[in-house]
């Protein structure tokens, strides 16, 4: 009888634990016209998404103080690392800040990443990814460098490719490197850990016949990653963020062609499904990323307001 009372014990102490460990989606997004910072909406499963009202953090660098395309990432320090475009032209890096809860923040930084390329147009879209392998944090970033490469119907100051850096403690960083030249010109690229030894990036091609999103495939983080895929989305669509929820991998993405959010469902990135209406964002989301927080964190964010 004893021994029956422990397990029943142990079962609901079990049970309780993981009760308090459930983990929320937690999705950053902006609003137009960027001014006014990082926007924050949660999800219990993935696929329903409700919004916290107001900024989380106002922009305060960059020559036109705005933040759009913010990507966070949270480290094995248990700390989230948050970096965004600061400029829609001009300038040669991104924003950063990073916090342990999302309400109290880090002095931010600018960080310069193509300051040795004098021609460089523009730093968009900057993507972070932890590499659990490397124990490094990768950013990657769309650039153009005019007649650096071949171009379609693009202009020179729109003929993107993507670039990298990588860091241990966002204070010492790797020269910026070529990350990823399909032959065309490509933006808003993110890392996916597929699996230990296959990854996928899912990328917008960003020329003028296509401007919609692929996959490739590569066997590390800095891959290299292969040929891109056919896409599976339609016209002007772009800004992919990826989640996995349960065994399904979700890719949301700005269709903003028809002025909407939608998302795709894959298993293994190759067959793709429409799940676009099963999901509900609030108006006015923006290209970001989604991570995940504790219930102690989200509950933090709501009193907060």
């Amino acid at each position: 009888m004893k021994k029956i009372f422990i397990i029943i014990a142990l079962s609901l102490f079990a049970i309780s634990y993981s009760q308090k460990k459930k983990e929320i989606y937690l999705f950053t997004s902006f609003r137009e016209p960027a001014t006014e910072g990082l926007y924050l909406a949660y999800s219990e499963d993935g696929y329903h998404w409700k919004g916290l009202e107001g900024s989380f953090l106002k922009p305060e660098i960059g020559a036109s103080k705005i933040m759009r395309d913010p990507s966070i990432v949270k480290g094995a320090d248990d700390t989230y690392h948050l970096v965004w475009t600061t400029d829609w032209k001009g300038g040669n890096g991104f924003g950063y800040a990073s916090s342990k809860d999302l309400i109290h923040w880090s002095k931010q930084e600018y960080i310069s990443v193509m300051k040795n390329e004098p021609d460089v147009v523009n730093v968009w879209a900057p993507e972070i990814f932890y590499d659990d392998v490397k124990k490094e944090y990768i950013i990657i970033w769309a650039s153009t460098i005019p007649f650096r490469f071949e171009k379609g119907q693009e202009e020179e100051n729109n003929n993107h490719r993507m670039y990298s850096v990588t860091t241990k403690d966002f204070k010492t960083f790797t020269e910026a490197k070529l990350f990823y030249d399909p032959g065309y010109s490509v933006i808003d690229c993110v890392i996916v850990k597929k699996d230990k030894k296959e990854y996928v990036l899912v990328l917008k091609d960003n020329t003028r016949p296509m401007r919609n999103i692929k996959v490739a495939f590569g066997k590390s983080a800095l891959g290299p990653f292969g040929k891109s895929s056919e896409p599976f989305t339609a016209h002007l669509s772009e800004g992919p963020t990826v989640v996995k929820v349960d065994k399904k991998w979700l890719i949301y993405y700005d269709n903003y062609g028809e002025k909407n959010y939608k998302a795709s469902s894959t298993s293994d990135f190759v067959h793709f499904e429409d799940v676009s209406s099963k999901i509900s964002l609030p108006e006015g989301h923006k290209h970001g990323t989604i991570t995940t927080i504790s219930e102690e964190t989200l509950k933090g964010l709501i009193e907060k307001k």
